[in-house]
């Protein structure tokens, strides 16, 4: 039972909740992260989601189980190396699936309709989308930007076009460097494309250097035209904040501006991940495990943090 349950978990790819607080990213730059009512509704919308992201990579590692039993790494799934029973994960997978949609629709019928579209979007994929080039990468992409709807909806919040264009960016050059580091192992330990991943044999090389040039200067670029809309100017209230310490000459300006280097020190390590070491295959493990990413990223946090809500 302890096994199974440790199985079950694995397959639920818990180290994939780390893209799933994308959901805060309307609640943090609409400037109510720090509103407890708000806070707590995307915190329990987080958890539905992972809840349904969980249930549906079973459902995934169901499909896939046996072309996964031919690949060096993923055949040490569960359900591919027959760890975990398909009937067990079938059941638990409906039941998370049945149990995340009805704890949407109880808190809105927009965050509900949101989850639903994932759900269809997800199984698409899986099904056949994976296997069509182009398209596998761009089903990727909607996924992240569903997620930002999904916070945004929950709360009835809005969110700038120029941050959802620079979240597409992201994800299309995150998918990219996936197949890239796929393309690249599978070459380095001789293992033939023709029994993986369909779509990887229409991905040549060069092909996937140019796709990964076009996003990584896209992300930034796009960022970098949400950060320069961004103006921040001292609220009259009790408690003073930062800018109201500062002469008018620096009132209001564009401070967010500030967090661009760190956005582009961020890409450009994360291509020399992908170049140099091959770590590009799984996106969350490479920012939990390289220091330098994981520094940047937490100081992009800290420094945006401080400008939206101790400038504003």
């Amino acid at each position: 039972m302890v096994k199974t349950a440790y199985y079950l978990l694995k397959t639920a790819r818990p180290r994939q909740w780390l893209k799933n607080f994308a959901l805060f990213a309307a609640l943090l730059f609409s400037g109510f992260l720090f509103e407890p009512g708000y806070f707590i509704q995307v915190v329990y919308a987080y958890l539905v989601f992972c809840l349904l992201a969980s249930s549906i990579y079973i459902f995934n590692d169901i499909l896939d189980a046996p072309q996964d039993r031919k690949h060096p790494f993923k055949k040490k799934r569960p359900l591919a190396a027959g760890l975990l029973s398909i009937p067990t994960a079938l059941f638990v997978g409906i039941v998370g699936l049945i149990t995340a949609l009805a704890l949407a629709r109880s808190m809105s019928f927009f965050f509900f309709l949101t989850l639903l579209a994932y759900l269809l979007i997800n199984l698409s994929y899986s099904l056949f989308l994976k296997h069509v080039p182009i398209l596998d990468v761009l089903t990727i992409a909607a996924g992240f930007i569903l997620r930002i709807y999904a916070g945004a909806a929950v709360v009835n919040l809005h969110m700038n076009v120029w941050f959802l264009l620079t979240v597409v960016n992201l994800s299309l050059f995150l998918a990219v460097g996936k197949r890239q580091s796929e393309r690249t192992l599978l070459t380095g330990l001789k293992v033939g494309l023709e029994g993986q991943r369909l779509t990887l044999s229409h991905y040549t090389t060069r092909l996937l250097d140019i796709y990964t040039g076009m996003f990584a200067m896209a992300t930034w670029f796009s960022y970098a035209l949400f950060a320069y809309q961004q103006q921040f100017t001292v609220q009259d209230g009790p408690l003073p904040t930062l800018l109201s310490l500062v002469p008018r000459t620096f009132v209001s300006q564009k401070w967010l501006m500030i967090t661009v280097p760190i956005v582009i020190y961020g890409v450009m390590r994360y291509l020399q991940l992908v170049y140099e070491q091959n770590k590009g295959e799984s996106p969350e493990r490479v920012l939990l495990s390289d220091k330098p990413l994981l520094t940047a990223v937490t100081l992009y946090g800290i420094v945006t943090i401080v400008i939206l809500y101790g400038m504003g």
